[in-house]
């Protein structure tokens, strides 16, 4: 298959790309590396992809690169990612997240791909979980606390809305918080990969607030098998990606504690809580794994122990 990822040099990104080239896929990457790595993309060079520097902003650009790669399955990856930047410039969040995810849209549409796979967010996009019966299907009502959470719930409108206007064939993944290795301490998912780097180096970890807040933490291996299998499909709409466990701050600090000789001393230091941080959230994975046949297989102890492996 010829496919095209967006955000290919990132952290999801990059991994997703490595596992199409292991199952003989052509592969193209769009990236403009202004978070994105090219040394997450050195075996995948290696083994013949090619990278394209660009912004989606450029819809000249995509119409072009898309048109030229003639990809067959577009991952549309790229994003503003940081929850924070979002807050304090709304209108810069939505311009690559809103207006990238049309472009990437219409080149799609233009060049005539087969499947357009959105990676959307779990995390963000239902608000606050706390009072909420977790974990939140895909009917939950969407009530994100961020620009960052609505500017990707606008964009699976734009998903949804080529399906009906023009047949594209396409499909919206909202996933958790994902861990693993090659991950950025970025957003609260960095969380993980800040921990695994302060026990390696015999730091110890900061916990802003009481360290009880939950997440979903879905590793990054689950998530590279889930987008593959939205591919593989022609099912419609939004898919939580997720596993249904909420784990706490103060949970993770434990379980590393336990992975590295020496590790008595990982006790946390604290810190004043965020604002508008959500307290609670996990997401249910029930519809992937019926339509997709996809469910998480890591646990979390293991994934915490891969990603602290790669360190």
């Amino acid at each position: 298959m010829r496919a095209l990822v967006t955000g290919g040099a990132g952290f999801i990104g990059s991994n997703l790309v490595d596992a199409l080239l292991e199952r003989g896929d052509e592969v193209t990457v769009v990236d403009d590396l202004s978070t994105g790595r090219r040394s997450n993309l050195e075996k995948a060079l290696a083994a013949g992809a090619e990278l394209v520097e660009a912004d989606i902003r450029d819809a000249a650009a995509m119409a072009e690169i898309v048109g030229r790669a003639a990809p067959e399955a577009i991952f549309h990856l790229a994003a503003q990612i940081d929850v924070r930047r979002s807050v304090a410039e709304p209108a810069f969040d939505a311009g690559i997240n809103v207006g990238g995810t049309a472009n990437m849209l219409e080149a799609a549409r233009l060049a005539g791909a087969g499947r357009f796979v959105f990676v959307s967010t779990g995390g963000a996009i239902y608000g606050e979980g706390a009072g909420k019966a977790l974990p939140l299907a895909e009917d939950a009502a969407v009530e994100p606390l961020s620009p960052y959470g609505q500017s990707k719930f606008a964009a699976e409108g734009y998903v949804s809305l080529y399906r009906r206007l023009y047949g594209l064939s396409g499909v919206s993944m909202r996933l958790g918080n994902i861990y693993g290795p090659r991950q950025d301490p970025l957003g609260e998912a960095g969380v993980i990969a800040i921990f695994c780097g302060k026990l390696r180096e015999g730091g110890r970890p900061t916990v802003f607030g009481s360290g009880e807040q939950t997440r979903d933490y879905v590793y990054v291996g689950d998530v590279v098998a889930a987008l593959l299998a939205a591919a593989r499909s022609d099912a419609s709409g939004a898919f939580n990606v997720g596993t249904g466990r909420e784990a706490s701050v103060l949970e993770l600090i434990s379980l590393l504690r336990g992975m590295q000789d020496g590790g008595e001393g990982f006790e946390p230091e604290t810190a004043a809580a965020r604002t508008g941080e959500v307290e609670r959230i996990a997401i249910d994975a029930d519809r992937a794994e019926r339509e997709l046949g996809w469910h998480a297989e890591t646990s979390l102890e293991d994934g915490l122990r891969l990603t602290l492996a790669s360190l």
